[in-house]
């Protein structure tokens, strides 16, 4: 999917906080102009494909009639709502649980276990189709608080019982994606800036992590060799702060900020977790509308055409240094995401070149692996034709390539482009080799 969003709306939405403390008043969750249309419609038209809906923070506070607490809407169905929405649009739901809960009164005994997993049951039965539930490592660890000011210890590892909560999950909606520092399905990239490390594994030895109990610098990179396939997500707010704050209206991230961070997660082959807070309104704000526009606007415009199929003017001749029998160079540039170019058994290295009638002015290289054969590539270069037959000059390098490798360079013209495989753990296989130009 690479990219999709969160929405973090909720009673810190009116109380100006990031986490609340479970002892506010539910009559303080107030939208005075609730619109689930226009929050998903926002999101379907800034090229979001999914939103992962707050459903309940750690303060407890529950966005649906759950019967299982007071501490909740009684207005109306919100994620009913939002998630209907999404029918609408055609964009796919997903649910956040808070695994902290500040004001449930056993939080810390078993019995919480049974309460939060009651919720998560109604959630996972009465509205459809979750693509992805996110586990927040939130008081993951020793010692924090639970209920409003109370102190409570707790060992992540053993109190939650992970394994059983995510069996329920399989039962319930099993093509639902698991988000947490262990996965089972995605991990947490190990940062909320919304960016993936410059090398960034695909794998991880997940019996090393458990949601909350992370080790920042690995999330962030992968393990390799790993032991399960956890590709790493990127979250971040398009504004400082996770929910809404009317002070924060000036700070929302522009255009081509949102379009760097594009970059340095969907480009290092993680996907893009981009969170939309919802004001006091219900809505989303009018600046945050309008940044999220521009950046969907650079990605039509600078991804629309890939010069190495041509579009009709003519696209690349594909040769290769070696190519396996029925998996020729061309599939690089067939369009197609099923289909891949792979060398012999014997040949780690070998090398692509794509020879224009024509120069072709580019600054952005696209590369991605043919993932059921997992990442083999550990390192690729991308050289340019010199004008005048004069040799091979280096444009670009990178580590892993995996879903999606972008290489943004500075924008040259050429009739000829190399892409050499400097380095692999078994033979390559590349399902796509794309030429861009960025719009200024």
């Amino acid at each position: 999917m690479e990219f999709y969003g969160f929405l973090h709306f909720t009673i810190n939405t009116f109380t100006n906080r990031e986490w609340g403390y479970g002892d506010e008043s539910p009559a303080l969750f107030s939208p005075t102009d609730f619109d689930a249309d226009q929050i998903v419609e926002a999101a379907r038209d800034g090229g979001m494909k999914g939103l992962i809906l707050t459903c309940k923070h750690h303060d407890g506070f529950c966005l649906w009639p759950s019967r299982y607490t007071e501490h909740r809407v009684t207005d109306r169905d919100y994620v009913k709502e939002i998630s209907n929405a999404c029918a609408r649009a055609g964009v796919k739901f997903g649910v956040y649980l808070s695994p902290w809960d500040r004001n449930h009164k056993d939080y810390g005994r078993p019995e919480y276990l049974t309460y939060y997993r009651n919720q998560l049951r109604e959630l996972l039965t009465q509205y459809g189709p979750v693509f992805e539930i996110f586990f927040d490592g939130a008081n993951g660890g020793d010692g924090y608080y639970g209920g409003a000011y109370e102190r409570r210890e707790i060992d992540n590892r053993t109190y939650y019982d992970w394994p059983a909560t995510w069996q329920m999950v399989r039962e319930l909606q099993p093509d639902a994606v698991l988000f947490s520092d262990a996965g089972p399905d995605v991990r947490w990239v190990g940062n909320e800036n919304g960016i993936a490390g410059e090398t960034c594994w695909a794998t991880q030895n997940s019996a090393d992590f458990a949601p909350g109990r992370a080790d920042v610098a690995r999330l962030n990179r992968g393990d390799r060799p790993g032991t399960h396939w956890v590709p790493a997500e990127c979250d971040v707010s398009i504004r400082p702060g996770w929910f809404y704050h009317k002070h924060e209206d000036d700070q929302v991230k522009t255009s081509e900020q949102l379009v760097d961070l594009y970059y340095k997660s969907i480009g290092r082959g993680a996907s893009f977790l981009l969170n939309l807070p919802p004001d006091r309104r219900g809505r989303i704000p009018e600046n945050d509308v309008a940044s999220l526009r521009g950046f969907k606007r650079y990605l039509d415009a600078t991804f629309g055409a890939d010069l190495a199929t041509g579009r009709g003017r003519g696209g690349a001749r594909v040769s290769a240094s070696n190519a396996r029998a029925g998996f020729p160079a061309a599939n690089v540039i067939d369009g197609k995401r099923d289909t891949y170019w792979a060398s012999d058994d014997a040949v780690k290295t070998p090398s692509l070149t794509l020879d224009f009638d024509r120069e072709v002015t580019f600054n952005v290289v696209r590369l991605r692996e043919h993932l059921p054969l997992g990442q083999r590539v550990i390192s690729i270069n991308v050289d340019m034709r010199r004008g005048g037959g004069g040799g091979w000059q280096e444009f670009g390098r990178a580590t892993s390539v995996g879903n999606c490798r972008l290489i943004r360079g500075p924008r040259v013209s050429t009739n000829g482009v190399r892409v050499r495989v400097t380095g692999a753990s078994v033979c390559p296989a590349l399902s796509e080799v794309s030429l861009f130009s960025e719009v200024s």
